[in-house]
């Protein structure tokens, strides 16, 4: 199969799909791998370390889309990008199309087949391809809120930790799945007075058997968040449903409770966000006020960290674009259900029920279209 891997140009995106280990594999099997000049260049991935692994490198983004058989990137298409995709094309990256109408409507008129990073799923739930960005982005919210708390970016001036005889800050985490579990390892690790909330118990339990009474958790109500978000000097949104919208959680008047200077950092933006004042922000501009509180939205936290995540993220998804290569979507999705639960829209028609009762439209099982 011809696997085409472009350059990345969303705002601030300095991850790439696959590395240099990545191609090797591939193309050992026969495939054909062509990756975009200097795709890597940001997370420090020279072209000649994907030349030297068998990659052919193509000067431009149009030459990829026009010659792959599977496109596969990090970050949803954008715009531009769109008319690049053609029928039956298959198109294998983090799509979170739950949070975007225009988006879904732009793949389902290329009639492309979308696969999702973020919802193929295991027997037990679990979201093996998220979990690598979700730790880091769980990890990152809180060296990010301990950032904006600082007077110089108009945060409250407090340290996190505190120190002898100065409280602590107060930080609470909305989710305790895969980023709201490594936010709470990051904040009580750099000393901050830490409470979790979850609706799931199991979850909670997990939570309380590993940091114990250095953690506390509060099953979650629209109750119990209110009055939370009162005394929080960090607010980290990190709730997911899988495939969908993220519920909304924390309102605009929950938020105009909360102590001038506090900060937001919502993991959950890219799904559409837990807090009904966020919006995206770019690394460009990653904040901005309301209410006298600090939002920061940014949908790819990880890209900061490139080369921690590139590498991640293709330790995770290699053995999915091995498959999907070898043995072409339907009979890998065939064999492996998880990647069928990842296929989202496939020739004009949405395969993901999540996906499709964010707007209100209709869908199909994968298997019965392709």
């Amino acid at each position: 199969m011809i696997i085409g891997v472009p350059k990345e140009i969303k705002e601030g995106e300095n991850r790439v799909a696959i590395t240099p280990a990545g191609v090797h594999v591939l193309t050992r099997r026969g495939n054909t791998v062509l990756v975009e000049e200097n795709a890597g260049r940001a997370s420090g991935l020279t072209d000649d370390e994907y030349v030297g692994e068998g990659a052919q490198i193509v000067s431009s983004n149009r030459d990829i889309f026009s010659r792959a058989e599977l496109i596969v990137k990090v970050k949803e298409p954008l715009p531009v990008e769109w008319p690049l995709l053609h029928e039956g094309q298959i198109l294998f990256t983090y799509l979170h199309l739950a949070s975007s109408e225009q988006l879904t409507r732009a793949l389902l008129e290329r009639k492309i087949i979308a696969v999702a990073y973020e919802t193929v799923q295991d027997n037990d739930g679990g979201l093996p391809l998220l979990v690598p960005m979700s730790e880091v982005a769980g990890r990152m919210s809180v060296q990010i809120g301990a950032r904006y708390l600082e007077s110089e970016h108009g945060g409250r001036g407090i340290l996190l930790s505190g120190v002898p005889g100065v409280p602590a800050a107060e930080v609470i985490i909305l989710g305790c799945g895969i980023a709201g579990f490594n936010a709470a390892k990051i904040a009580v690790g750099l000393g901050a007075h830490v409470t979790v909330f979850d609706v799931f118990h199991e979850r909670l339990k997990r939570m309380d058997d590993t940091m114990g009474s250095r953690v506390t958790t509060i099953f979650s109500t629209s109750y119990a968040i209110k009055t939370a978000v009162t005394w929080a000097d960090v607010l980290i949104g990190a709730v997911l449903l899988t495939g969908a919208r993220a519920p909304l959680l924390v309102t605009d008047e929950m938020v105009s409770r909360m102590k001038p200077g506090a900060v937001i950092v919502d993991v959950s933006v890219d799904q559409g966000g837990c807090v009904e004042t966020i919006r995206p922000t770019t690394h460009k501009e990653p904040v901005y006020l309301v209410h006298n509180v600090l939002h920061y939205a940014v949908p790819n936290i990880p890209a900061a960290v490139p080369r921690t995540s590139t590498y991640a993220l293709t330790n995770a998804t290699l053995s999915y674009i091995e498959e999907i290569a070898s043995k072409g979507i339907r009979k890998a999705a065939s064999d492996n259900s998880m990647l069928g639960s990842g296929i989202n829209c496939a020739e004009g028609i949405i395969t993901h029920q999540a996906v499709a009762d964010s707007f209100r439209m209709k869908w199909k099982s994968w298997d019965k279209i392709i």
